[in-house]
């Protein structure tokens, strides 16, 4: 079997098709999760799995078959190769056997947490290791030890999914076809994007992976959308995730196979607006613009993803030069774990707000009655950087194909704001807009993708 991975900035989602139908895969009772992960211990990089007596000789019998394969094939594999891949044999035989084993959900995969639960616990235990966001980090110039960690991180979840689905469809899972933006979020440039896929490669082999291939997210949610398409139709499909915009023009439906004509995308998405809204929404009640507490701290506090940002936040020192209450505000914030429930608080007043005028959002954890008030108005106001980018890029598409398609189709977490749904209207006026699945627009398609590769 194999399936179709959405490795997404925001959440993550996995399909395969079964007996022509796609099926997703379930967490628990959910067809998604939150991309976050907790390890209440120090997590386990792969060159760190202990070996018992038995692995070992396991081990270096693979070793010995693989020698033998690489010579009768006329190769020559060096020993720090054939290891890597016997080691990674020995350990995923190793992981399927501790799912099968009567363990509580928290023990399972080192203890690692996922999704919701991950922020639970982390709230719960006050201890441990919250990563948020992972793959916004893949395409950014990394030191070796973080590359190390954020590779094992990734293969934590890729390996939570494929033992989540081959524990749902009872047989081996061993390949998939995963989503990936036209551009990723990167310091390097293009480069960047090499350096991504080569993380997301790696990470699957480690997660028991024996084969996996890529497809831009934007081209397979023009899968999923041909699918469901009876008539032929251009198409220009919009992906507005929590990490990239992704376009693609494309021909689809009918008994034709889709054709994709190209594909654009910006490495700006949900946890932009995300940022912004927590700067001008929430972060004048801890000071910002209202005292000389230097701006970066309240980005620092916002950005969750970045590591390095949060641990910066976490050593700044609020002393009496800043005001009341707002000292001791910052100094509660700075507290385990409340820049995660900060981060929780935007996140669902964004989606709030993008069905409602106002809402409210209590922030008992800071102080006692201490709530923000916000209005959808000032949700448009934050988002306008982001809404800009997007305008720009779809003014871009549209002068690029020279003339007006026939449908718009939106999917993506962020296609559910009515600011986004304005601008894609706007762009191609005459166009009929379709709402695809904002939550599973794109995994429809890389399952489909995946059953045909």
């Amino acid at each position: 079997m194999k399936l179709g991975i959405d490795f997404g900035t925001s959440n993550s989602a996995a399909a395969a098709v079964v007996e022509g139908a796609v099926v997703p895969v379930l967490f628990g009772e959910q067809g998604q999760f939150k991309t976050s992960v907790y390890f209440p211990e120090v997590m386990q990089e792969l060159d760190q799995f202990q070996l018992t007596a038995a692995q070992e000789y396991e081990l270096q019998q693979l070793i010995e078959v693989g020698r033998r394969d690489a010579l009768a094939a006329g190769q020559d594999r060096g020993e720090d190769a054939l290891r890597r891949d016997a080691l990674r044999a020995v350990r995923r035989e190793w992981m399927e056997d501790q799912m099968r084993q009567p363990r509580s959900s928290a023990a399972l995969l080192q203890n690692a947490v996922y999704g919701d639960d991950a922020l639970d616990a982390y709230f719960a235990e006050g201890q441990g290791h919250l990563v948020q966001s992972p793959k916004s980090m893949l395409g950014y110039d990394l030191h070796p030890r973080a590359r190390q960690t954020i590779t094992g991180i990734a293969t934590h979840i890729l390996e939570h999914i494929r033992l989540t689905a081959q524990r749902q469809f009872g047989q081996p899972v061993r390949a998939a076809t995963l989503g990936r933006p036209v551009q990723f979020r990167s310091s390097l440039g293009e480069a960047g994007n090499g350096q991504a896929l080569e993380i997301l490669r790696e990470a699957a082999l480690a997660a028991g992976f024996d084969a996996i291939d890529f497809l831009e997210e934007p081209s397979a949610a023009a899968m999923g959308h041909h699918a469901a398409s009876p008539t032929r139709h251009e198409v220009v499909v919009v992906d507005i995730g929590g990490g990239t915009s992704d376009i693609a023009h494309a021909d689809v439906g009918g008994a034709q196979a889709p054709q994709v004509r190209r594909a654009w995308g910006v490495a700006r998405g949900g946890t932009d607006v995300d940022l912004a809204l927590s700067l001008a929404g929430f972060m004048p009640l801890f000071g910002r613009g209202l005292t000389r507490v230097p701006n970066h701290h309240y980005t620092d506090a916002a950005t969750m993803h970045d590591q390095t940002r949060q641990r910066d936040f976490a050593r700044a020192r609020f002393g009496e030069r800043v005001p009341q209450p707002f000292r001791d505000r910052l100094q509660a914030l700075q507290d385990t774990g409340n820049t995660a429930r900060l981060s929780r608080s935007v996140e669902r007043s964004k989606i709030a707000l993008s069905a409602a005028d106002a809402h409210v959002d209590a922030l008992e954890y800071i102080e006692p009655g201490l709530a923000v008030s916000l209005q959808a108005a000032g949700l448009a106001s934050a988002a306008g950087g982001f809404v800009g980018e997007l305008r720009a890029l779809l003014a871009q598409v549209a002068a690029d194909i020279g003339h007006a398609p026939d449908a718009v189709f939106l999917t993506g977490g962020m296609s559910r704001a009515p600011y986004v749904r304005q601008v894609a209207a706007e762009a191609f006026p005459s166009a009929r807009l379709v709402h695809g699945d904002p939550s599973f627009g794109v995994v429809q398609g890389l399952a489909l993708a995946a059953a045909q590769g």
